[in-house]
């Protein structure tokens, strides 16, 4: 039996199986098995709230999951699946509480690996996967970070190599009134309007809760502090007098000698940037520093994805 084989056979038997997506690596389990599920929410220490997002093996499986599709869901589908996209709508009455945060709506999406395809179709089913690692920690995008997250306790994980997006999906809310975007991810408003016809709003702490929606999310464990790039200079002025060991991840050189200080340079490519970012705020982790300081990216809407991302870190560091 190959590893594909075997882990869909782990799935069947209501055990966990980490699994590689072109987003991030997913914590999987058998959507339709309460006992499953429930593991998931022991092994992260998710809030039970805090609903998943359930991964199809392709479109045709949406009926099972959700009812009142509209015409907007299979035209995204057709389109941007397998991909980088979650929809959100009005649950099938079949769907687990647990599935959905005892919401009336659901998240499916068909993640763009050819790794986690495989896995979906072998097990003819929905998998609810958020990200594997422990709650409010950062994201992990390589097979060694779920190993660092979960060591011994988690039996399989499928190592597809590194994750080629390296944040999250976007999240669209289709299921009432017009589309709203509930978390950035790298397909931004402009893109999803080409199909929608109109620009998909923003939602803002609203209704219904999404995975990646908390104020404090994909946090390291050294602090985290957001700089403007006018006040950068100063911010390490400030923590070096403290004799505080930082490190500062920037878009150019340091502006002043900063010995004893790891300076990192950014991607100016947003696409890029949002690829290395978790691996290097688990790098930043094993350091062993007092600080992290992170210059703010730009304020246009291709850097929306990665500024959301930091600005939860941010809280969730402190």
């Amino acid at each position: 039996m190959n590893e594909v084989a075997r882990a869909a056979a782990s799935l069947r038997a209501g055990e966990l199986v980490a699994f590689p997506t072109e987003t991030v690596y997913g914590l999987g389990a058998d959507a339709a098995n309460p006992a499953a599920v429930a593991k998931i929410f022991a092994a992260k220490g998710r809030p039970a709230d805090h609903p998943l997002i359930v991964h199809l093996p392709d479109a045709s499986h949406m009926p099972a999951w959700a009812r009142e599709i509209p015409d907007h869901a299979m035209q995204l589908a057709a389109r941007f699946w397998p991909g980088p996209l979650t929809l959100i709508l009005k649950r099938h009455p079949s769907v687990l509480d647990a599935v959905t945060g005892d919401q009336d709506t659901v998240g499916l999406r068909v993640p763009g690996h050819p790794l986690a395809l495989a896995l979906l179709c072998e097990f003819g089913g929905g998998v609810a996967a958020p990200s594997a690692n422990r709650f409010g920690h950062v994201s992990p995008t390589t097979a060694a970070h779920v190993r660092d997250e979960f060591g011994a306790t988690l039996g399989m994980i499928l190592d597809g190599g590194p994750c080629e997006v390296g944040i999250e999906s976007t999240i669209l809310d289709l299921s009432s009134g017009a589309p709203r975007i509930l978390r950035p991810g790298q397909l931004g408003a402009d893109v999803l309007a080409g199909v929608l016809g109109e620009l998909p709003g923003f939602g803002d702490g609203e209704v219904p809760r999404v995975s990646g929606s908390l104020e404090s999310h994909y946090a390291p464990t050294t602090p985290l502090r957001l700089v403007a790039p006018e006040g950068l200079a100063d911010e390490v002025r400030l923590a070096l007098q403290k004799e505080q060991r930082i490190i500062v991840m920037a878009f150019g050189p340091a502006p002043l000698p900063t010995p004893g200080t790891e300076w990192r340079i950014g991607s100016s490519d947003a696409g890029r940037y949002a690829h290395d970012l978790y691996a290097c705020l688990r790098e930043f982790d094993t350091l062993a520093r007092d600080l992290i300081l992170v210059e703010q990216p730009p304020a246009e809407e291709a850097w929306r994805a990665v500024r959301d991302s930091l600005q939860r870190a941010a809280a969730g560091s402190k």
